[in-house]
């Protein structure tokens, strides 16, 4: 391993930093605490360009942790809506909660303590000590993780402990001697990865821009930029299929929050039945209201509330994509009379121009959405 490099590395990408970094962005340069883990855990899995619309949004909603803490949970999670993994928003209302009950309100700037916190991994943990107390600490994100990979030709599949702890030493090493030269380079590190060192197309194998690592990169050096970091190979995702019951009242339309623990926890979504494997695609065209609600509303007496139903239209099949499976829900439509009324708290029927004020699943709110345009209202109250 080049010592050289690992002696320079700091100082050069701070200099590269200061000609091709980015700027300009919505979270750069603020020391504040609060400020910068929103945007870390906004950032994780959600590209750039959705953030910088939602960030500011969030920030005027919820301007300090103390004002997050207090927030209902419904209300954060409709303000997230849209942009997925939803266990990062509960995590941020229980990491609110405890920084104002544990820590006066106050983030700790110890890393150690960080981490300690609902939803902050180690990585994050050392952007927000280095961000906003100018602490020493790495971060070892996926772009991270691609650039030291690829400069000190670490092989090995990056999942795997040996290799992520090599990493993490490596990380270590690689900071700048002065604490106060921390942010621009944990910004640098991002950037360099993000915009130069990038999975598909980085920089060196274009010919637009030279690296200012060319000459030192291991991978460069042996042709294996594609090469690395060594991944393990993904099993197919596996399908299945759920009915979904969209009845509506009126103007109403029937909700039930999801267990905090399950897919898109804790969102309110349509009731739905248990998944099962992917079914050929002629499965499943008919149903009927009593097999609908036996599947979708289990353990409600559902008899007197089939009296007061209207036909059953299937009306949608809804392909969505998870990170290791995917879903088709098949949509059935019917309505009622007059708003049911059922024993599990869980469930409530919800006015189409309310639809803003609660945290929906991104398909079903798309759904909801032309329900509610057909009918003049605005799904974003």
């Amino acid at each position: 391993m080049s010592k050289a490099l690992i002696n320079t590395f700091a100082k050069k990408l701070i200099a590269w930093h200061g000609v091709s970094g980015r700027s300009g962005l919505p979270w750069q340069n603020n020391r504040d605490p609060y400020a910068v883990w929103v945007s870390e855990i906004m950032l994780q899995q959600t590209q750039v360009a959705t953030v910088l619309e939602r960030y500011p949004r969030f920030m005027k909603r919820f301007p300090t942790v103390k004002k997050l803490a207090v927030a209902d949970i419904d209300g954060v999670l409709a303000e997230w809506a849209g942009l997925g993994y939803y266990s990062r928003a509960r995590n941020l209302h229980a990491c609110a909660q405890a920084v104002v009950t544990d820590f006066a309100g106050k983030f700790p700037s110890d890393p150690l303590l960080l981490e300690q916190l609902k939803g902050i991994g180690r990585s994050t943990a050392g952007a927000i000590a280095a961000f906003a107390f100018h602490e020493r600490a790495p971060i070892l994100d996926a772009n991270v993780k691609r650039i030291l990979a690829r400069l000190f030709a670490i092989e090995g599949a990056i999942q795997d402990k040996v290799v992520n702890d090599r990493l993490w030493a490596l990380a270590k090493e690689l900071l700048p001697t002065s604490p106060q030269d921390m942010p621009v380079y944990t910004q640098a590190l991002m950037d360099f990865g993000a915009t130069w060192c990038t999975a598909r197309k980085p920089v060196c194998l274009t010919g637009e821009k030279k690296c200012p690592f060319i000459k030192e990169c291991q991978a460069n050096l042996s042709d294996q930029v594609l090469l690395l970091p060594q991944k393990t190979v993904k099993a197919k995702s596996p399908e299945f299929d759920c009915n979904m019951l969209l009845i509506r009242s009126g103007n109403s339309v029937l909700l039930q929050k999801r267990p905090s623990k399950a897919i898109w926890g804790s969102l309110w979504s349509l009731p739905e039945s248990a998944w099962t494997p992917k079914a050929p695609a002629d499965a499943g065209v008919h149903m009927s209201v009593k097999a609908l609600f036996a599947l979708t509303l289990p353990g409600e007496k559902s008899s007197a509330h089939m009296k007061l139903c209207k036909a059953l239209e299937k009306i949608e099949e809804i392909k969505h994509v998870f990170t290791h499976r995917r879903l088709w829900m098949h949509i059935w439509q019917t309505s009622s009379v007059k708003e049911l009324q059922f024993a599990n708290p869980d469930l409530k029927w919800v006015s189409l121009s309310q639809l803003g004020r609660y945290g929906l699943p991104q398909p079903i709110k798309i759904l909801l959405q032309g329900l509610s345009l057909a009918r003049g209202d605005d799904l974003e109250n």
